[in-house]
């Protein structure tokens, strides 16, 4: 259980911090960009890896695996500007590779009525670890005498402790493919709508919480308020996304269908993008809370998803795979696409007003995937 909590506060905790200090850092808007497209991109590209290392390695191993290409990814991009762009792609591959063992690894050890819990959890402490960094990244930042290398780079530190904590593990290594498991990839699923359902889901909301990642500060600067306060105000969102991490899958672990949740986390986010929108800058700290709650939920109710409509492990892994694959390519777009509208318009009326539509398609798109039933369940 302490491994599993450490290795979850490592899965966002590298992408937390460079919100806050982009203001600091003097990138090109080009850099910039790229800057906050690749973590999404890169999850997307290499998510198959994670079963892959789970295969040859076994599970607790490829975790482990995981966990050292992140902290040398962080490392890395502490060095330099180069080394920033180079060490975010290494950083986002060993991510993508625990988003995809994580929940697999939770399914197979935990027992099924602790599900739901366990995935809370796991969404919680995923949320905690970015929120813990947009809130320390300027005060380290200030303390290091304007140093955003240092900044980042304290973001080791945790993944050091996950480390530590999976090494006790590595004896006991299981491999994720028992007898009887299918060895089909995940491209069966490609002709099954509830899988491109879950996949819709998933993108959407993770594009929406990478736009918000990268642009929430600077929407609040425009509206004049200071890089630190704006910065907390992302903070403050990065915590609410924990909340809503534990509560959203807590909740919908409880019943078999799942398409209330749903609803309920893209209206939050839907209210919230309305709020930093047209709101008043002072009352950002409000919307904050309130979008990141439905965007926590939104990350953590997938994990519900991939046990709910699954019939096996195999499966699970399969459906994961696929969803985090299509689904961080589709967020990938999201940051590069509001950048673009901000610079066309001049503002961000036209970037939010299309994450708005987004969410509303998003709306209609995603129930299947909370329907109560299970893939290839001829029945269903």
């Amino acid at each position: 259980m302490i491994a599993l909590i450490l290795v979850c506060l490592n899965l966002r905790i590298v992408f937390g911090g460079v919100g806050p200090l982009i203001p600091y850092m003097h990138l090109t808007p080009m850099v910039a960009s790229i800057l906050t497209a690749l973590p999404p991109l890169c999850m997307g590209l290499f998510a198959p890896t994670g079963a892959m290392a789970a295969r040859r390695f076994g599970e607790e191993r490829a975790l482990f695996l995981s966990v050292v290409i992140l902290t040398i990814g962080i490392l890395i991009r502490s060095s330099s500007i180069p080394g920033l762009l180079a060490g975010t792609v290494i950083a986002s591959i060993g991510v993508a590779a625990l988003n995809v063992l994580t929940p697999v690894f939770i399914r197979r050890r935990f027992a099924p009525d602790r599900i739901g819990a366990i995935m809370g959890v796991y969404a919680m402490m995923m949320g905690a670890g970015g929120g813990i960094m947009a809130a320390l990244s300027v005060p380290v930042y200030n303390a290091a005498g304007g140093s955003w290398p240092i900044a980042l780079g304290v973001a080791a530190l945790p993944s050091a402790l996950g480390i530590v904590a999976l090494a006790p593990l590595l004896g006991n290594s299981a491999r994720p493919r028992a007898a009887g498991d299918p060895e089909r990839s995940w491209n069966w699923l490609l002709t099954h709508p509830t899988a491109w359902s879950i996949v819709a889901f998933f993108g959407i909301q993770c594009l929406v919480f990478y736009t918000v990642l990268a642009w929430l500060p600077a929407i609040y600067v425009l509206k004049g308020v200071s890089p630190a306060v704006a910065g907390f105000f992302l903070a403050l969102c990065i915590f609410a996304v924990a909340a809503g991490g534990f509560f959203g899958p807590f909740l919908a672990a409880r019943r078999k269908d799942q398409r209330l949740h749903i609803t309920a986390c893209i209206a939050l986010c839907i209210v919230g993008i309305c709020g930093v929108l047209l709101a008043p800058a002072k009352t950002g700290w409000v919307w904050s809370i309130v979008l990141g709650f439905g965007m926590g939920a939104g990350q953590g109710i997938p994990g519900v998803l991939y046990a709910r409509r699954t019939a096996d492990h195999a499966q699970m892994a399969q459906l994961s795979g696929m969803v985090q694959t299509f689904g961080y390519l589709i967020a990938a777009a999201g940051p590069l696409v509001t950048a673009a509208l901000h610079g066309w318009s001049g503002g961000w009326t036209w970037p939010l007003g299309f994450v708005l539509i987004l969410l509303v398609l998003n709306g209609v798109l995603s129930l299947r995937g909370g329907r109560d039933h299970v893939i290839g369940d001829k029945r269903a």
